[in-house]
């Protein structure tokens, strides 16, 4: 999740545990625990480190729960034995600190990005991906919870702040998960009626909200991307196909880069050949045909591909359009997908969306 996300749950968390009397000590404390395990980019970026590698070990060992639970009991025992606050309360102080640690990777594994609890156990990244990054609803009780704790100190108003705002917060991830299950329950049902339903796929939100949903499914040809708002939609799902240059990405297989990308997505890749680079697009964030990591992996050397240092680029991404797209598919589906639903036969409906234009802005002419 997002940096401001993150320091207000440790803030909180840490607040509502420790006495009363430390309340807004407890604030800033778990504040700056709750966001400690992303200044794993910071070593990165000065290790001038390629962008595959960087993508790849951000959320690794520093999110780590075995980690992160040992570092926690450090922590208590220093600060106890200097004395102050944490030796007042030890036992409060110990489940604060531990509690302000270890809930950050399990917050950002409810994000799609994947986030390696386990390392330095072999399995792929946790990715839940029943929030997006970024979620308002799900930030805001326990920005003003903070806030307000922050305020009013040790009075008892601002324990039940604390204990309201968590609530909420943790119901809305309650809630994340149930949403998606509704999604996955629908692209089931029309995934069995087209022979997939043992195909990989994901089901990820859109920015910002918990209504309308991303389904990407892959096929031996590319993928399928659909969408399903819990608001605007009934009946099945119409997915758009894509193609994917799969050929080359098995010819590429072997290569470290494409191999670390493999792991850490689960192979939700798209390949392109463009002007004699393979281009790999991570297609768990973002859309067709615009996706927020694109690295060049390897360039076109006769009739078979020669590994290079992995490049990241990016194409334009006319955001403000595709917001306001993504605003109106929550409250009504477009005109051409609800006609194919309502037939009940047709499952796949060509892919025309142009770039820089989203696939609802597409369907819907």
């Amino acid at each position: 999740m997002d940096s401001l996300s993150q320091i207000v749950l440790g803030g909180a968390l840490a607040a509502a545990i420790a006495p009363a009397r430390h309340r807004r000590a407890a604030l800033a404390a778990g504040a700056a625990l709750g966001t400690l395990p992303d200044l794993d980019s910071v070593p990165m970026w000065f290790l001038g480190l390629d962008p595959v590698t960087s993508m790849t070990w951000h959320r690794g060992p520093s999110h780590s729960l075995f980690v992160l639970v040992p570092l926690a009991a450090l922590l208590w025992g220093w600060f106890k034995g200097r004395g102050g606050r944490v030796a007042e309360a030890p036992v409060r102080w110990f489940w604060a600190i531990t509690l302000a640690l270890v809930t950050h990777p399990l917050l950002d594994a409810f994000t799609v990005y994947g986030t390696q609890l386990w390392w330095p156990l072999p399995p792929s990244p946790s990715m839940w991906s029943s929030v997006f990054i970024i979620d308002p609803l799900y930030t805001l009780p326990l920005l003003l919870a903070f806030v307000f704790a922050l305020v009013r100190g040790w009075r008892p108003s601002s324990q039940s702040a604390l204990v309201a705002g968590l609530a909420l917060s943790t119901a809305y991830l309650g809630w994340s998960l149930v949403a998606k299950a509704m999604v996955e329950r629908a692209a089931d049902a029309t995934l069995a009626t087209m022979g997939l339903q043992d195909a990989p796929r994901f089901s990820v939100p859109m920015p910002f909200n918990t209504l309308l949903w991303r389904v990407v499914v892959m096929t031996p040809e590319g993928f399928l991307e659909g969408e399903r708002s819990l608001v605007a939609d009934e009946g099945p799902m119409v997915f758009r196909q894509y193609a994917s240059d799969t050929r080359a990405l098995a010819e590429a297989s072997g290569f470290p880069a494409v191999r670390r990308l493999q792991w850490f997505n689960r192979g939700f890749m798209k390949a392109e050949s463009r002007g004699g680079r393979l281009v790999l697009s991570d297609l768990r964030m973002g859309a067709e045909p615009d996706y927020s990591f694109r690295f060049v992996v390897a360039e076109r050397e006769g009739s078979g591909w020669r590994e290079i240092t992995p490049q990241q680029i990016a194409w334009p991404w006319e955001a403000r359009r595709r917001l306001s797209s993504m605003w109106e598919r929550i409250w009504e589906r477009p005109a051409e997908e609800a006609a194919l639903a309502a037939a009940g036969t047709a499952r796949v409906q060509a892919a025309s969306a142009k770039p820089g234009e989203t696939p609802a802005a597409s369907a819907s002419k």
